[in-house]
């Protein structure tokens, strides 16, 4: 039987911001991730550049250095992993936690391969597993993708993307480049504002030289194999297409958190926690990084969420200076 102080249920930069931070506290600490260490970033399309400075996404007392301000995946997959390395960070990887359940006063956590005994768990497994689905016909043929990864094997195909914050800019950009024929679809009336401002004027000006054919105020209604029925205005018309990437969010995994018996809001998909120490409504159960800000992915990133471990360490000790 392995028992720990505390258990980490994610090795993202959180998790493992979290671990590094229990740790320091004199915690003995074990991390599960059911992929790779910072198995999400690992996911990125293979050239992504990093919205926050390589400063915000440094955890512990190690600086993250790079060449340019902005890092890309590879940086930041290389300054993780050392991270884990110099703080020797128990990990097991590629180890998938099925189920925690409260007994008495531990938590009993049921791996896919074993099961462990702690005083505390945390949870931060992020929301990048779960895609958001357009709930359309033709969404689950072989040719629609929620991930985007590299733009080559595009090439002279048409291509539809589906949204029009980062990640759907992104791909459209890298997409044009590989000689994709490119048409974006967004719901929206204009740009998001929480596009990049450093790549917005690039693919405005591929949209506004018809290199990139956008459409605004538009929706998906039907995928076909070889095309897509588009709704812009009330206006329906069919678009020969090859490919299909649904760009549209992320969300947390709400059965895995309500398993536990975390309790989550409806109408946000925010689940239930202290502000101040991260304890859920179950004691002793933690959260950590994005999952806290339930369905609004966009206001936790890991230039705030890796400041949840300080919070929960502090929170622990306190509880056991009570008693």
């Amino acid at each position: 039987m392995i028992r720990k102080d505390a258990i980490v249920v994610g090795g993202g930069p959180c998790g493992l911001s979290a671990a590094i931070e229990l740790q320091n506290n004199g915690f003995d600490v074990l991390v599960f991730e059911k992929g790779c260490i910072v198995n999400s970033i690992y996911h990125y399309p293979t050239h992504q550049t990093f919205f926050s400075s390589s400063l915000k996404l440094s955890i512990g007392d190690i600086p993250f250095i790079t060449a340019i301000d902005k890092p890309k995946r590879n940086d930041a997959l290389v300054y993780y992993r050392k991270v884990a390395e110099l703080k020797e960070i128990e990990i097991n990887s590629f180890e998938k936690v099925m189920d925690v359940k409260k007994k008495n006063d531990s938590f009993h956590i049921m791996t896919d391969k074993g099961e462990y005994f702690a005083e505390n768990v945390v949870i931060a497994t992020g929301y990048y597993d779960n895609p958001n689905k357009l709930g359309v016909e033709g969404e689950n043929l072989p040719n629609v993708f929620h991930y985007f990864k590299e733009a080559h094997p595009f090439f002279r195909k048409k291509v539809v993307v589906i949204g029009g914050k980062n990640s759907s800019i992104d791909a459209a950009i890298e997409l044009e480049r590989a000689g994709a024929q490119v048409t974006v679809i967004y719901r929206g009336p204009d740009y998001s504002t929480s596009v990049k401002p450093w790549i917005l004027p690039g693919f405005d000006s591929l949209v506004q030289n018809g290199i990139i054919n956008m459409y605004f105020n538009s929706s998906v209604e039907k995928i076909m194999e070889t095309s897509v029925f588009i709704d812009k205005d009330g206006e329906k018309f069919e678009l020969e297409n090859d490919y299909v990437f649904a760009m549209i969010g992320y969300h947390p995994n709400h059965d895995f958190l309500r398993k536990m018996g975390i309790s989550i809001d409806e109408a946000s998909g925010r689940p239930t926690f202290n502000e101040e120490t991260m304890e859920s409504n179950i004691e002793g159960l933690y959260i950590a990084g994005v999952i806290a800000a339930g369905n609004n992915a966009n206001e936790i990133f890991i230039e705030n969420g890796r400041l949840h471990g300080g919070l929960i360490a502090n929170a622990i000790n306190a509880k056991q200076l009570e008693n």
